[in-house]
């Protein structure tokens, strides 16, 4: 078996001698492989340049930004709840044919969140190529009161193609069966090898604090991407600012984030 082989197209490739060797490290029979990798997702991990692996770096080039302003068309305004820019995606410079969720092929993706504490209204903006724009203060006026709204510092981000699992091994036969017969040292031994075919994919070591497009969600509680519902993005508070310690998790069905439908995405923090 080999991912390479169109198990998830697009994929960055693992040589299939190397994906056996490391199951059998960690005590996972290769048919048991077989059906856990058939129900793994791609995504995309943004990511500093420094954290970038090295044997990834010769082509990739900047995709992403966190905080900052927004570049916005006219006759477009900040959003009306002045939720902080968290994080602005050219489209054009993702890698294409990785992903199994439907972005579009260029312009920009504009995500305006709260991250400190749970949102009460969020926003994705996709911003179409070739339209004028200009970039928007953060102070705004009410009331004859000047305020201000959150910027984050700017950082640039760059894509890095990884493999994703939904954690819920029970829902194939041999994985099942493996389960049932050892234990708790299977679920071990399953989660072991997911966290090693997750740093193969990568190309090295995941950073723990990142952001991602796609692909299964990786939360600190309950998965919110079932029942119909796919990952769009997941933020890490201390991908956006240090001191911020959250996971902001947007999930939505593939029809809607397909159809660029984006007021029905649905937005989730977890502390």
């Amino acid at each position: 078996m080999s991912v390479a082989h169109g198990t998830i197209p697009g994929m960055t490739s693992i040589d299939e001698a190397l994906l056996l060797e490391t199951a059998a490290k960690h005590g996972v029979p290769e048919p048991v492989v077989r059906e856990l990798m058939a129900r793994a997702r791609p995504c995309l991990y943004l990511v500093p340049y420094e954290e970038v692996p090295e044997s990834r770096r010769e082509n990739v080039r900047p995709a992403a930004r966190t905080g900052g302003l927004p570049a916005l068309p006219d006759g477009v305004e900040w959003p009306d709840g002045r939720e902080p820019l968290v994080l602005s995606v050219d489209c054009a410079a993702l890698p294409h044919g990785v992903l199994d969720i439907e972005l579009p092929a260029d312009g920009h993706l504009l995500l305006f969140t709260e991250i400190e504490y749970p949102p009460e209204r969020s926003v994705v903006l996709h911003i179409p190529a070739g339209v004028r724009t200009t970039e928007r203060p953060a102070s705004y006026e009410l009331g004859g009161e000047v305020g201000e709204i959150r910027v984050y510092e700017p950082r640039t981000l760059h894509p890095v193609a990884g493999l994703t699992f939904d954690g819920e091994w029970e829902g194939g036969p041999r994985i099942s069966a493996f389960l049932d017969g050892d234990g708790d040292g299977g679920q071990d031994a399953l989660d072991g090898f997911e966290e090693a075919v997750g740093d193969l994919a990568f190309g090295g070591p995941r950073p723990g604090v990142r952001v991602q497009i796609g692909g299964f969600s990786d939360p600190w509680d309950m998965a919110p991407d079932t029942d119909g519902l796919v990952l769009f993005a997941q933020l890490a508070g201390q991908a956006i600012d240090y001191n911020v310690f959250t996971m902001n998790l947007i999930v939505g069905t593939r029809e809607d984030i397909a159809a660029r439908d984006y007021t029905g995405l649905r937005y989730e923090q977890q502390c």
